[in-house]
Protein backbone atom coordinates (compact mmCIF):
# COMPACT_ATOMS: atom_id res chain seq x y z
CA UNK A 1 0.00 0.00 0.00
CA UNK A 2 1.03 3.64 -0.88
CA UNK A 3 -0.01 6.82 0.00
CA UNK A 4 -2.44 8.53 -2.54
CA UNK A 5 -0.34 11.54 -3.07
CA UNK A 6 2.99 12.41 -1.23
CA UNK A 7 1.52 14.19 1.32
CA UNK A 8 0.50 12.77 4.45
CA UNK A 9 -3.42 12.80 4.66
CA UNK A 10 -3.32 9.04 5.77
CA UNK A 11 -5.27 7.54 2.53
CA UNK A 12 -3.53 4.89 1.14
CA UNK A 13 -4.58 2.43 -1.58
CA UNK A 14 -2.93 -0.49 -3.56
CA UNK A 15 -0.19 0.97 -6.84
CA UNK A 16 -2.69 0.60 -10.16
CA UNK A 17 -6.23 0.77 -8.50
CA UNK A 18 -8.20 3.97 -8.10
CA UNK A 19 -9.04 5.69 -4.78
CA UNK A 20 -11.92 3.76 -4.30
CA UNK A 21 -11.71 0.13 -5.18
CA UNK A 22 -9.98 -0.62 -1.89
CA UNK A 23 -12.90 1.37 -0.18
CA UNK A 24 -15.22 -1.54 -1.94
CA UNK A 25 -13.48 -4.32 -0.93
CA UNK A 26 -13.40 -3.22 2.45
CA UNK A 27 -16.88 -2.76 2.95
CA UNK A 28 -18.04 -6.20 0.70
CA UNK A 29 -15.89 -8.12 3.80
CA UNK A 30 -18.33 -6.18 6.25
CA UNK A 31 -21.00 -7.59 4.61
CA UNK A 32 -20.50 -10.62 6.46
CA UNK A 33 -23.22 -10.70 9.08
CA UNK A 34 -22.31 -11.40 13.16
CA UNK A 35 -24.10 -14.53 12.91
CA UNK A 36 -22.89 -15.61 9.36
CA UNK A 37 -19.45 -15.05 11.41
CA UNK A 38 -20.52 -17.10 14.57
CA UNK A 39 -21.89 -19.89 12.05
CA UNK A 40 -19.07 -20.29 10.12
CA UNK A 41 -16.18 -19.23 12.10
CA UNK A 42 -12.76 -21.40 12.12
CA UNK A 43 -13.75 -22.86 15.44
CA UNK A 44 -16.55 -24.68 17.25
CA UNK A 45 -19.31 -22.52 19.47
CA UNK A 46 -21.88 -22.90 21.76
CA UNK A 47 -23.90 -22.10 24.70
CA UNK A 48 -25.77 -24.68 27.28
CA UNK A 49 -27.61 -23.88 30.48
CA UNK A 50 -26.28 -24.12 33.84
CA UNK A 51 -27.62 -27.97 33.64
CA UNK A 52 -25.41 -28.59 29.99
CA UNK A 53 -28.06 -28.34 28.09
CA UNK A 54 -26.96 -27.32 24.49
CA UNK A 55 -29.28 -23.71 23.60
CA UNK A 56 -26.81 -22.94 20.65
CA UNK A 57 -24.42 -24.28 18.76
CA UNK A 58 -22.50 -23.18 15.71
CA UNK A 59 -22.40 -24.65 11.80
CA UNK A 60 -18.61 -25.20 12.03
CA UNK A 61 -19.11 -27.57 15.26
CA UNK A 62 -22.56 -29.18 13.81
CA UNK A 63 -20.59 -30.22 10.79
CA UNK A 64 -17.32 -31.22 12.65
CA UNK A 65 -19.49 -33.83 14.20
CA UNK A 66 -22.01 -34.81 11.67
CA UNK A 67 -24.78 -34.24 13.66
CA UNK A 68 -27.83 -31.99 12.88
CA UNK A 69 -29.05 -29.05 14.74
CA UNK A 70 -32.97 -30.39 15.58
CA UNK A 71 -31.00 -33.15 17.13
CA UNK A 72 -28.60 -31.37 19.23
CA UNK A 73 -30.06 -28.09 20.30
CA UNK A 74 -32.61 -29.09 23.40
CA UNK A 75 -31.80 -32.27 23.05
CA UNK A 76 -28.42 -32.98 24.60
CA UNK A 77 -26.32 -31.64 26.82
CA UNK A 78 -22.47 -30.54 26.29
CA UNK A 79 -21.50 -34.08 28.19
CA UNK A 80 -23.48 -35.85 25.65
CA UNK A 81 -21.08 -35.26 23.07
CA UNK A 82 -18.05 -36.38 24.89
CA UNK A 83 -16.39 -40.07 24.80
CA UNK A 84 -16.72 -41.21 28.00
CA UNK A 85 -13.44 -40.60 29.07
CA UNK A 86 -13.95 -37.23 28.36
CA UNK A 87 -17.59 -37.25 30.12
CA UNK A 88 -16.18 -38.64 33.01
CA UNK A 89 -13.62 -35.72 33.17
CA UNK A 90 -16.10 -33.02 32.24
CA UNK A 91 -18.24 -34.30 35.72
CA UNK A 92 -15.59 -34.88 38.05
CA UNK A 93 -13.17 -32.18 36.83
CA UNK A 94 -14.29 -29.82 34.23
CA UNK A 95 -17.66 -28.68 35.26
CA UNK A 96 -16.77 -28.44 39.33
CA UNK A 97 -13.97 -26.29 38.21
CA UNK A 98 -16.12 -24.31 36.08
CA UNK A 99 -18.72 -23.53 39.08
CA UNK A 100 -15.97 -22.42 41.22
CA UNK A 101 -13.50 -19.89 38.67
CA UNK A 102 -16.37 -18.58 36.40
CA UNK A 103 -13.78 -19.97 33.22
CA UNK A 104 -11.83 -23.24 32.41
CA UNK A 105 -9.38 -22.47 29.47
CA UNK A 106 -7.60 -25.14 27.02
CA UNK A 107 -8.92 -28.21 28.52
CA UNK A 108 -8.00 -31.10 25.85
CA UNK A 109 -11.11 -33.38 25.57
CA UNK A 110 -12.13 -36.10 23.19
CA UNK A 111 -15.57 -35.66 21.39
CA UNK A 112 -17.74 -38.36 19.52
CA UNK A 113 -19.10 -37.53 15.76
CA UNK A 114 -22.29 -39.50 14.81
CA UNK A 115 -20.43 -41.86 13.23
CA UNK A 116 -18.69 -43.03 16.22
CA UNK A 117 -15.32 -41.11 15.31
CA UNK A 118 -13.21 -39.26 18.00
CA UNK A 119 -12.51 -35.58 17.55
CA UNK A 120 -9.74 -34.56 19.72
CA UNK A 121 -10.07 -30.96 20.82
CA UNK A 122 -9.15 -28.15 23.71
CA UNK A 123 -12.24 -26.82 25.02
CA UNK A 124 -12.36 -23.11 27.10
CA UNK A 125 -15.70 -22.56 28.32
CA UNK A 126 -16.88 -19.18 30.75
CA UNK A 127 -20.02 -18.45 32.63
CA UNK A 128 -22.09 -15.88 31.60
CA UNK A 129 -23.31 -13.80 34.48
CA UNK A 130 -26.46 -11.20 34.52
CA UNK A 131 -26.47 -7.64 36.54
CA UNK A 132 -27.49 -9.47 39.26
CA UNK A 133 -23.60 -11.29 38.92
CA UNK A 134 -25.96 -14.61 38.77
CA UNK A 135 -25.00 -16.89 36.07
CA UNK A 136 -27.15 -17.22 33.29
CA UNK A 137 -25.06 -19.52 30.94
CA UNK A 138 -22.32 -21.11 29.57
CA UNK A 139 -20.11 -19.98 26.19
CA UNK A 140 -17.83 -22.80 25.29
CA UNK A 141 -15.04 -22.44 22.33
CA UNK A 142 -14.00 -26.00 20.83
CA UNK A 143 -10.94 -25.68 18.99
CA UNK A 144 -10.15 -28.88 16.13
CA UNK A 145 -7.00 -30.62 18.13
CA UNK A 146 -6.60 -33.52 15.08
CA UNK A 147 -3.56 -31.78 13.82
CA UNK A 148 -1.74 -30.84 17.45
CA UNK A 149 -3.01 -34.67 18.40
CA UNK A 150 -1.09 -36.04 15.46
CA UNK A 151 2.11 -34.28 16.45
CA UNK A 152 1.97 -35.15 19.87
CA UNK A 153 1.50 -38.81 18.63
CA UNK A 154 4.44 -38.41 15.75
CA UNK A 155 6.30 -36.70 18.68
CA UNK A 156 5.60 -39.51 20.89
CA UNK A 157 6.83 -42.19 18.47
CA UNK A 158 10.23 -39.79 17.38
CA UNK A 159 10.69 -39.89 21.49
CA UNK A 160 10.37 -43.36 21.84
CA UNK A 161 12.42 -44.26 18.66
CA UNK A 162 15.11 -41.90 20.27
CA UNK A 163 15.28 -43.67 23.36
CA UNK A 164 15.43 -47.28 21.83
CA UNK A 165 18.30 -45.71 19.44
CA UNK A 166 20.13 -44.41 23.08
CA UNK A 167 19.76 -47.56 24.61
CA UNK A 168 21.13 -49.48 21.44
CA UNK A 169 23.79 -46.94 21.49
CA UNK A 170 24.49 -47.76 25.26
CA UNK A 171 25.09 -51.03 24.71
CA UNK A 172 27.30 -50.86 21.46
CA UNK A 173 29.29 -48.35 23.58
CA UNK A 174 29.58 -50.65 26.14
CA UNK A 175 30.64 -53.59 24.09
CA UNK A 176 33.21 -51.52 21.70
CA UNK A 177 34.52 -50.05 25.67
CA UNK A 178 34.98 -53.73 26.54
CA UNK A 179 36.69 -54.64 23.61
CA UNK A 180 39.32 -52.06 24.00
CA UNK A 181 40.46 -53.54 27.69
CA UNK A 182 41.91 -56.96 28.05
CA UNK A 183 39.13 -59.49 29.64
CA UNK A 184 40.89 -60.04 32.61
CA UNK A 185 45.02 -59.07 33.98
CA UNK A 186 47.38 -62.01 33.22
CA UNK A 187 48.52 -63.86 36.64
CA UNK A 188 52.34 -62.47 36.90
CA UNK A 189 54.63 -65.22 39.32
CA UNK A 190 55.39 -63.25 42.21
CA UNK A 191 53.41 -60.30 41.92
CA UNK A 192 49.43 -59.63 43.05
CA UNK A 193 47.51 -57.51 40.09
CA UNK A 194 44.48 -55.53 40.61
CA UNK A 195 42.80 -53.11 37.81
CA UNK A 196 39.41 -51.20 37.59
CA UNK A 197 37.63 -48.73 34.49
CA UNK A 198 35.27 -46.20 35.92
CA UNK A 199 32.60 -45.86 32.95
CA UNK A 200 31.62 -42.50 33.83
CA UNK A 201 29.01 -41.74 30.84
CA UNK A 202 27.23 -44.70 29.23
CA UNK A 203 26.55 -42.53 25.86
CA UNK A 204 29.79 -42.19 24.92
CA UNK A 205 32.78 -44.55 24.84
CA UNK A 206 35.75 -42.83 26.59
CA UNK A 207 39.40 -42.91 25.89
CA UNK A 208 41.30 -45.12 28.69
CA UNK A 209 42.85 -47.99 28.66
CA UNK A 210 45.54 -50.41 30.13
CA UNK A 211 47.40 -53.51 29.74
CA UNK A 212 49.68 -56.43 31.33
CA UNK A 213 51.67 -58.60 29.38
CA UNK A 214 54.49 -60.79 29.32
CA UNK A 215 57.83 -60.18 27.52
CA UNK A 216 61.11 -62.14 26.46
CA UNK A 217 63.04 -63.55 29.48
CA UNK A 218 60.64 -63.76 32.06
CA UNK A 219 60.17 -59.27 31.80
CA UNK A 220 56.98 -57.98 31.75
CA UNK A 221 55.29 -54.76 30.52
CA UNK A 222 52.25 -52.93 31.49
CA UNK A 223 50.83 -49.37 30.88
CA UNK A 224 48.07 -47.15 31.21
CA UNK A 225 47.05 -44.24 29.17
CA UNK A 226 44.54 -41.58 28.41
CA UNK A 227 43.55 -40.24 24.72
CA UNK A 228 41.96 -37.73 24.06
CA UNK A 229 38.24 -36.84 23.09
CA UNK A 230 35.54 -39.04 23.83
CA UNK A 231 33.32 -41.23 20.94
CA UNK A 232 34.54 -43.66 18.24
CA UNK A 233 37.38 -41.05 17.33
CA UNK A 234 38.92 -41.95 20.57
CA UNK A 235 38.37 -46.01 20.89
CA UNK A 236 39.61 -45.36 16.82
CA UNK A 237 42.60 -44.20 18.95
CA UNK A 238 42.98 -46.27 22.05
CA UNK A 239 42.66 -49.41 20.14
CA UNK A 240 45.72 -47.83 18.01
CA UNK A 241 47.88 -47.05 20.74
CA UNK A 242 47.27 -50.28 22.91
CA UNK A 243 48.25 -52.69 19.97
CA UNK A 244 51.12 -50.34 19.26
CA UNK A 245 52.24 -50.31 22.80
CA UNK A 246 52.36 -54.24 22.84
CA UNK A 247 54.01 -54.36 19.45
CA UNK A 248 56.48 -52.14 19.66
CA UNK A 249 57.70 -53.78 23.44
CA UNK A 250 58.17 -57.10 21.84
CA UNK A 251 60.18 -55.66 19.03
CA UNK A 252 62.54 -52.98 22.06
CA UNK A 253 60.88 -53.04 25.51
CA UNK A 254 62.91 -50.02 26.83
CA UNK A 255 60.40 -48.04 28.07
CA UNK A 256 61.33 -44.91 26.29
CA UNK A 257 61.97 -46.84 22.92
CA UNK A 258 58.28 -48.01 23.59
CA UNK A 259 56.68 -45.00 23.90
CA UNK A 260 59.21 -43.18 21.11
CA UNK A 261 57.73 -45.76 18.86
CA UNK A 262 54.05 -44.77 19.76
CA UNK A 263 54.77 -41.37 19.27
CA UNK A 264 56.25 -41.99 15.83
CA UNK A 265 53.09 -43.90 14.69
CA UNK A 266 50.26 -41.47 16.23
CA UNK A 267 51.91 -38.38 14.87
CA UNK A 268 52.56 -40.09 11.51
CA UNK A 269 48.31 -41.55 11.50
CA UNK A 270 46.78 -38.18 12.96
CA UNK A 271 48.92 -35.01 11.73
CA UNK A 272 46.26 -33.60 9.71
CA UNK A 273 43.64 -31.13 10.65
CA UNK A 274 42.63 -32.82 13.49
CA UNK A 275 45.52 -34.03 15.40
CA UNK A 276 45.22 -36.75 18.36
CA UNK A 277 47.41 -37.42 21.08
CA UNK A 278 47.50 -39.49 24.08
CA UNK A 279 48.83 -39.47 27.72
CA UNK A 280 50.20 -42.91 28.56
CA UNK A 281 52.78 -44.41 31.41
CA UNK A 282 55.04 -48.02 30.45
CA UNK A 283 56.69 -49.89 32.41
CA UNK A 284 59.18 -52.91 32.68
CA UNK A 285 59.04 -55.27 35.18
CA UNK A 286 61.76 -57.68 35.71
CA UNK A 287 61.84 -60.25 38.41
CA UNK A 288 64.72 -59.97 41.41
CA UNK A 289 64.62 -63.31 42.25
CA UNK A 290 67.28 -63.13 44.73
CA UNK A 291 65.46 -60.25 46.66
CA UNK A 292 61.95 -61.68 45.73
CA UNK A 293 60.68 -58.68 44.29
CA UNK A 294 61.00 -57.11 40.93
CA UNK A 295 62.59 -53.89 39.36
CA UNK A 296 60.22 -51.84 37.46
CA UNK A 297 61.44 -49.10 34.68
CA UNK A 298 58.95 -46.52 34.23
CA UNK A 299 58.71 -44.02 31.27
CA UNK A 300 55.72 -41.41 30.95
CA UNK A 301 54.15 -39.84 27.65
CA UNK A 302 52.43 -36.50 29.78
CA UNK A 303 50.88 -38.92 32.10
CA UNK A 304 50.32 -38.52 36.30
CA UNK A 305 53.31 -40.00 37.65
CA UNK A 306 52.73 -43.75 39.22
CA UNK A 307 52.31 -44.07 43.20
CA UNK A 308 54.16 -46.07 45.25
CA UNK A 309 53.31 -47.05 48.46
CA UNK A 310 55.69 -48.74 50.42
CA UNK A 311 55.46 -52.06 52.90
CA UNK A 312 56.48 -49.66 56.00
CA UNK A 313 53.16 -47.51 55.10
CA UNK A 314 54.95 -44.20 53.67
CA UNK A 315 53.83 -43.19 49.91
CA UNK A 316 54.82 -40.94 47.77
CA UNK A 317 54.96 -40.38 43.27
CA UNK A 318 57.15 -41.26 41.06
CA UNK A 319 58.09 -38.18 39.43
CA UNK A 320 59.11 -38.72 35.81
CA UNK A 321 59.49 -34.99 34.85
CA UNK A 322 59.69 -33.42 31.60
CA UNK A 323 57.61 -35.83 29.85
CA UNK A 324 55.60 -34.58 26.92
CA UNK A 325 51.95 -35.95 25.68
CA UNK A 326 52.74 -38.53 23.22
CA UNK A 327 51.49 -38.02 19.06
CA UNK A 328 51.71 -34.23 19.04
CA UNK A 329 55.29 -33.48 18.17
CA UNK A 330 57.23 -35.78 15.71
CA UNK A 331 59.97 -35.81 17.96
CA UNK A 332 58.77 -36.11 21.88
CA UNK A 333 61.42 -36.12 25.25
CA UNK A 334 60.59 -39.41 27.10
CA UNK A 335 61.37 -38.88 30.97
CA UNK A 336 62.11 -42.40 33.10
CA UNK A 337 62.68 -43.62 36.28
CA UNK A 338 63.47 -46.61 37.82
CA UNK A 339 62.41 -48.31 41.34
CA UNK A 340 62.80 -51.55 43.82
CA UNK A 341 59.63 -53.22 43.98
CA UNK A 342 60.16 -55.21 47.51
CA UNK A 343 57.86 -57.49 49.43
CA UNK A 344 55.09 -55.72 50.52
CA UNK A 345 55.57 -52.80 47.96
CA UNK A 346 52.59 -51.26 45.95
CA UNK A 347 52.58 -49.32 42.71
CA UNK A 348 49.25 -47.52 41.93
CA UNK A 349 48.53 -45.78 38.13
CA UNK A 350 45.49 -43.93 37.35
CA UNK A 351 44.23 -41.39 34.82
CA UNK A 352 43.39 -37.85 35.51
CA UNK A 353 40.01 -38.60 35.82
CA UNK A 354 40.09 -39.52 39.43
CA UNK A 355 42.39 -36.80 40.28
CA UNK A 356 40.03 -33.89 38.35
CA UNK A 357 36.66 -35.24 39.69
CA UNK A 358 34.49 -32.86 41.56
CA UNK A 359 34.09 -33.32 45.00
CA UNK A 360 31.77 -31.15 47.56
CA UNK A 361 33.63 -32.78 51.12
CA UNK A 362 36.95 -30.58 50.02
CA UNK A 363 36.89 -26.88 49.64
CA UNK A 364 33.07 -27.01 48.18
CA UNK A 365 33.15 -28.84 44.89
CA UNK A 366 36.96 -28.13 43.59
CA UNK A 367 38.90 -30.86 42.12
CA UNK A 368 39.94 -34.00 44.26
CA UNK A 369 43.51 -33.65 43.31
CA UNK A 370 46.41 -34.89 43.24
CA UNK A 371 47.67 -34.14 47.25
CA UNK A 372 44.20 -35.88 48.25
CA UNK A 373 45.31 -38.67 46.40
CA UNK A 374 48.90 -39.20 48.11
CA UNK A 375 46.73 -38.63 51.45
CA UNK A 376 44.55 -41.56 50.17
CA UNK A 377 46.97 -43.62 49.37
CA UNK A 378 49.18 -42.89 52.83
CA UNK A 379 46.13 -43.81 54.81
CA UNK A 380 46.12 -47.15 52.91
CA UNK A 381 49.58 -48.25 53.63
CA UNK A 382 50.64 -50.79 54.08
CA UNK A 383 48.38 -52.13 51.49
CA UNK A 384 47.94 -54.68 48.54
CA UNK A 385 46.83 -54.22 44.98
CA UNK A 386 43.26 -55.51 45.55
CA UNK A 387 43.01 -53.88 48.44
CA UNK A 388 43.78 -50.35 46.90
CA UNK A 389 41.70 -50.99 44.00
CA UNK A 390 38.55 -51.78 46.22
CA UNK A 391 39.40 -48.77 47.98
CA UNK A 392 39.85 -46.84 44.73
CA UNK A 393 36.69 -48.00 43.65
CA UNK A 394 34.76 -46.80 46.78
CA UNK A 395 36.46 -43.29 46.56
CA UNK A 396 34.92 -43.17 42.93
CA UNK A 397 31.42 -44.03 44.45
CA UNK A 398 32.09 -41.82 46.93
CA UNK A 399 32.38 -38.95 44.84
CA UNK A 400 29.68 -40.11 42.50
CA UNK A 401 28.29 -37.47 39.75
CA UNK A 402 31.73 -35.64 40.41
CA UNK A 403 33.95 -38.19 38.30
CA UNK A 404 32.58 -36.69 34.79
CA UNK A 405 35.72 -38.13 33.05
CA UNK A 406 36.23 -41.92 32.71
CA UNK A 407 39.18 -43.06 35.50
CA UNK A 408 41.36 -46.28 35.30
CA UNK A 409 43.35 -47.56 37.84
CA UNK A 410 46.03 -50.32 37.98
CA UNK A 411 47.65 -51.77 41.03
CA UNK A 412 50.30 -54.26 41.58
CA UNK A 413 52.16 -55.29 44.77
CA UNK A 414 54.71 -57.96 45.99
CA UNK A 415 53.29 -60.17 48.15
CA UNK A 416 54.92 -60.20 51.87
CA UNK A 417 56.23 -63.77 53.13
CA UNK A 418 52.83 -65.75 54.76
CA UNK A 419 54.33 -64.70 58.33
CA UNK A 420 54.94 -61.41 57.50
CA UNK A 421 50.85 -60.39 56.04
CA UNK A 422 49.03 -57.07 56.71
CA UNK A 423 46.03 -57.57 54.78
Amino acid sequence: MYPANGGDSGEYRTPGKQPGDDGAAFSALLEDSAEDLYEHAPCGYLSTLLDGTIAKINTTLLDWLGHARNDVVGRRTFSDLLTVGGRLYHETHFAPLLRMQGEVSGIALELKAADGSRLPVLVTSTVKTGSDGQPLLIRTTVFDARDRRAYETELLRARREAEREREELKRLNATLQQTLLPPALVSVPGLDVAAHYHIASTDEVGGDFYDLFPLAGGAWGLFLGDVCGKGTAAAALTSLARYTLRAAAVYDPDPAAVLANLNTVLNHEYNGTDPRFCTVIFGLLTPDDDRDGFRITLASGGHPPALLIRADGSADYLPTPGGQLIGVLPDVDIATTAVRLDPGDTLLLHTDGLTEAHTAQIGGGDRYGDEALLDFARALGPTTAAHTVTAVRALLDTLGTGVDDDTAVLAISVPRAPSGEQQ
